[in-house]
C-alpha cells in the first residue's frame, strides 16, 4: 500500500468559526494507480491534496506514505518527504520565467545535492517529449510545452507519487488531450498519479474516481478509463487561456510548492 489515510480530519479556525474541511476521511492508494479526485467547490479536494502532498498536516487522523507515518512530522521532515517522495504538477506550471527548461527541471535535484542532475534532467525532458526544447525559456514555449516541462520537473526525482492539481485548467482541448495522454503513458510505465479536477472528462481518463462532498468521500470506484483522444473539443475546460498562455507565478528558489488556502 502506497498511501494509507484513516479518519483524517482538518479543521480551520476563522475567527470564532471552525470550518471542518475534512470530516473523517479514509483513503487507500496502491502503487501504480491512476486516480482522479473530484468534487464541487468546497468539497475538500484541495485540502486533501495539500495533506497528500505533505503541504499541510491533518488536525486528527493517520497518514502513512510508503510505509512512513507523516501526519505528525515537523516542517523540516515534511520538506524532506516532499523532496524525496512527491512530484507536483500545477495548473499554472510554476516555472521560473527567466530560466531555460533544462535548469527548471534540474532545480529539485539541486535542492537534493544530486551530482548527476544535468543528465537526469535531460532524461526527464526526453521522457516527456521535450528533448528539442531544453534551452527554451517558458515565454518561448506554448502552454502545453510548459506543462510538459513541469511534468518532467515532477518526475526527475523519481517520486513515489505524482500529484497533479487541475493540470489541464489553463490549456485548450487539444493540448489537454496531449497532457492526459502523457499521464496515461507515464502510468502505464508504473508512475502512481493522483489528479485533482472538477472536469468529468479528465476524471474519466483515470482508472479510479474518488468523489468528495462536504469533506468526505461519497463515491470511490473504477473510472471509464477513456482514451484521452476521445475527449470532446469542449471537454477539458480551460480558463480562457490559449495554448501559448503566459506562464503563471514562478516558484521562488527554496520555497515550498504553493498550496490552496480555499476549502475546495
Amino acid at each position: 500500500m502506497l498511501i494509507e489515510m484513516h479518519d483524517i480530519h482538518k479543521v480551520y479556525r476563522m475567527g470564532k468559526t471552525r470550518v471542518h474541511a475534512l470530516a473523517g476521511l479514509d483513503l487507500h492508494v496502491d502503487g501504480g494507480e491512476m486516480l482522479a479526485v473530484m468534487g464541487p467547490s468546497g468539497s475538500g479536494k484541495s485540502t486533501l491534496m495539500n495533506i497528500l502532498g505533505c503541504l499541510d498536516r491533518p488536525t486528527r487522523g493517520t497518514y502513512v506514505l510508503e510505509g512512513e507515518p507523516v501526519a505528525g512530522l515537523s516542517n523540516d521532515d515534511l520538506a524532506r518527504v516532499r523532496s524525496r517522495k512527491i512530484g507536483f504538477v500545477f495548473q499554472t506550471y510554476n516555472l521560473l520565467p527567466r530560466t531555460p527548461a533544462l535548469q527548471n527541471v534540474m532545480l529539485p535535484l539541486m535542492y537534493q545535492g544530486a551530482r548527476d542532475r544535468r543528465q537526469r534532467a535531460e532524461q526527464a525532458l526526453e521522457r516527456v517529449g521535450m528533448a528539442d526544447r531544453m534551452d527554451h525559456r517558458p515565454s518561448e514555449l506554448s502552454g502545453g510545452q510548459q506543462q510538459r516541462v513541469a511534468v518532467a520537473r515532477a518526475l526527475v526525482t523519481e517520486p513515489a507519487i505524482l500529484l497533479a492539481d487541475e493540470p489541464t485548467g489553463n490549456l485548450d482541448s487539444r493540448t489537454s488531450r496531449e497532457i492526459m495522454t502523457l499521464f496515461r503513458q507515464l502510468n502505464d510505465e508504473g508512475v502512481t498519479i493522483v489528479i485533482v479536477t472538477h472536469d468529468p472528462e479528465i476524471g474519466n481518463c483515470a482508472k479510479r474516481t474518488v468523489r468528495m462532498r462536504d469533506g468526505l468521500i461519497v463515491g470511490d470506484g473504477p473510472a471509464p478509463h477513456v482514451d484521452p483522444q476521445e475527449m470532446s473539443d469542449d471537454g477539458a475546460e480551460s480558463a480562457g487561456s490559449p495554448e501559448g498562455a503566459t506562464v503563471g507565478s514562478a516558484m521562488p528558489s527554496g520555497s515550498s510548492p504553493p498550496r490552496s488556502s480555499e476549502r475546495s
